[in-house]
């Protein structure tokens, strides 16, 4: 390694001219070769005794700024060490310096790695130094098999089979003993299972970690009782939502029992977490560190160096992919500039290589449950679409990482068993701003009568819901007049969107609204809303039947007549009536829950924000995520029988962990603790 980073030196030397290893009067062969050593050995050193140290203050900066500071920081430990040498005879411009150690450090990343692909034991210790370095080995040592539960984002069911056909995914093919892999026997058997009405990570994960995710009705949503909305991804509410399912389970989760959560919204009760977005907002302790994973990976400066220039690669391919769509008019499209290149590298690196290397250190260390997200697939297809070719590509990559964590286990002190699954699909669609010219807020504020901007008051809908307005008012309006506002309700609706999945809650009213004083407070709004083509159907409460289903045509089917007569949900398939009624039961229903037009014969929903490739609602691909589990675990279910609900998984994930490890795992819910 010395060897190669002095060799590396001395080529960029006679290549760069603002890079120098003689003085200036001149140096033999010798002596340029001695300091060329030299620098290499102590930018080596400095880079394992210094870096570390670094990367712990990196933590207290925010991640999209990290992949420059890695660059200039890297840059900056190779002047120190030039200038280290006693001869004093390198030097480099700034600028040159932070070439010089990319370069060298990308190298010593590739030198390092053919050096051990034929020595197991080098292998190994390479990755040990990817583990957490706060873990501790059990003194008694590992016993029986580990489970390690990969979670691919927001890939649908029909999606990976569609990849493992078109060989995108050959471990996947290789699990499945499908056509991809002639002569395999299958390892795995593949399940699709049914979301609830919620498809979006915030409630599927919240189910399967905790068990629990009763009232969470959308990825965002209003309470009157505190004058809040809850966000799922943001820190304050993961941690609120927490709480509340292991106070309502009296359980910690999935992962309580030797567990390790990396990645993912809620901490599943493990003792080992990172990046870990519900304990973001805890203080600082070694115990809580969220971002603890970012130390145990960038600690090696080749794995920084790396990752930091995929991440500028990334960058490139985004903003390439995204001018391409622009030229050849592709549609649907929605827009991808600001800071969305960096998101999307972000999702599709960093956050990628630090998960997968916390995985296969939580393996190495001998942990019993790992359970980990990678969002890549997800933050793509919101934007690319789901079954666009560069999506495509990121599932190519989430392959090469499952092979990768095979790989480990084959060097991890105990054999596990590799459970991947996903927490839901995408939909596919136009959103519904570029269908209509207006979003479902303009649409809710004209039915309410109250102003809207001029260009969604031009629209065909806008201008059928303000007339709709003067209609149930019976007042006429004069052309060029201001919309009618009724004095005695200033408040507005609080409008929030979750993929095809809308929410109206009016905050000024305390409870959920019946639909009995909506139509008595906005007369054409529920008519406006159920009427419009880019809406399947309402839920609201009603005073005489509980709660209704409204669509339209003046469809009003009452819960309890669904299953005789599902009305405007016969196109959104079985168990749609049950996760409506199960919504319908939540504390923080909004007063109007909107679902999307949906197409049944193309899977099209339109998505109330602005993703071409949507999750949140019904209808469709999005609702229809998989697990994929080995044959030596028991079946799912059933034959015949349906995997129905984020809760019904973590009940077999936790019978998968029991099979294992019997009652030092905890039974899943209080009910079945009472049986036992």
């Amino acid at each position: 390694m010395w060897a190669v980073s002095t060799l590396t030196m001395l080529v960029l030397a006679g290549i760069l001219p603002d890079f120098r290893l003689q003085s200036a009067d001149g140096d033999s062969a010798t002596d340029i070769a001695v300091t060329a050593a030299f620098g290499a050995g102590a930018f080596g050193l400095l880079s394992a005794l210094v870096w570390p140290l670094l990367v712990r203050l990196l933590l207290l900066v925010p991640a999209l700024v990290l992949g420059l500071l890695v660059f200039f920081l890297n840059g900056a430990l190779l002047l120190l060490a030039l200038r280290l040498n006693p001869t004093e005879q390198g030097d480099a411009a700034p600028e040159t310096a932070v070439v010089v150690a990319a370069v060298m450090s990308a190298v010593a990343s590739a030198t390092g790695a053919a050096l051990a692909v034929r020595d197991d034991d080098a292998y190994r210790r390479r990755l040990y130094r990817l583990a957490d370095r706060r873990r501790r080995a059990s003194p008694a040592g590992p016993a029986g098999h580990g489970t390690v539960f990969m979670q691919l984002d927001g890939v649908g069911h029909d999606v990976l089979l569609d990849a493992v056909g078109r060989g995108l995914m050959p471990t996947v093919a290789r699990w499945l003993g499908a056509e991809a892999a002639p002569g395999r026997r299958p390892s795995h058997r593949l399940t699709p299972w049914r979301t609830d009405w919620s498809s979006q990570t915030g409630a599927s994960q919240l189910g399967i970690l905790h068990g629990h995710n009763h009232d969470v009705p959308a990825f965002r949503w209003y309470e009157k009782d505190r004058g809040e909305v809850m966000v799922c991804n943001r820190p304050t509410s993961a941690a609120d939502l927490q709480r509340r399912a292991v106070e309502a389970t009296g359980d910690g989760g999935l992962l309580t029992f030797d567990g390790a959560s990396r990645g993912n919204l809620f901490s599943g009760g493990a003792d080992e977490q990172a990046l870990v977005l519900s304990i973001a907002t805890r203080r600082r302790s070694r115990e809580n560190r969220s971002r603890a994973g970012y130390f145990a990976y960038f600690s090696d400066p080749a794995n920084a160096v790396r990752t930091a220039m995929s991440f500028v690669a990334e960058v490139g391919r985004e903003i390439g992919q995204s001018t391409r769509a622009r030229v050849h008019k592709v549609r649907p499209r929605v827009g991808r500039g600001g800071l969305y290149p960096l998101v999307r590298a972000f999702a599709t690196v960093v956050e990628r290589d630090v998960v997968v290397a916390a995985v296969t250190g939580d393996m190495l260390a001998g942990r019993t449950a790992v359970y980990a997200d990678l969002v890549a697939y997800d933050e793509v297809a919101h934007h690319s679409g789901p079954r666009s070719r560069d999506a495509a590509k990121v599932l190519e990559r989430l392959d090469r990482c499952l092979a990768l964590i095979e790989n480990v286990a084959e060097h991890a002190p105990r054999p596990y068993r590799i459970v991947v699954l996903s927490d839901h699909g995408q939909s596919p669609g136009e959103t519904f701003r570029t269908r209509y010219g207006l979003t479902l807020g303009d649409l809710v504020r004209a039915g309410c009568g109250l102003p809207v901007p001029r260009k969604a008051r031009r629209t065909h809908s806008g201008a059928e819901a303000r007339a709709a307005v003067r209609a149930a008012l019976r007042r006429p309006v004069e052309e060029g007049r201001e919309e009618y506002r009724p004095a005695d309700h200033p408040s507005e609706p609080i409008v929030l969107a979750s993929g095809n999945l809308g929410l109206v809650s009016f905050p000024d009213v305390g409870h959920r609204m019946s639909k009995e004083e909506i139509d008595a407070r906005h007369p054409a709004l529920l008519t406006t809303l159920a009427n419009h083509p880019g809406v399947g159907f309402l839920l609201v409460r009603s005073e005489e039947h509980g709660g209704v289903v409204l669509g339209p045509f003046g469809a009003e089917i009452p819960l309890d007549e669904l299953d005789d007569n599902p009305g405007p949900l016969a196109d959104f398939g079985p168990g749609a009536a049950d996760v409506v009624r199960r919504t319908h039961s939540f504390p923080h229903t909004a007063d109007i829950m909107v679902n999307s037009w949906y197409d049944p014969a193309e899977g099209e929903v339109l998505a109330f924000e602005e993703q071409i490739g949507s999750h949140g609602g019904l209808g469709g691909a999005q609702a229809k995520p998989f697990l994929l589990s080995p044959l030596a675990l028991s079946a799912p279910v059933e034959a015949g029988a349906e995997l129905a609900g984020a809760e019904h998984v973590h009940r077999v994930l936790r019978r998968w962990l029991r099979e294992t490890h019997g009652p030092q795992v905890p039974l899943s819910d209080p009910q079945d603790r009472r049986a036992a």
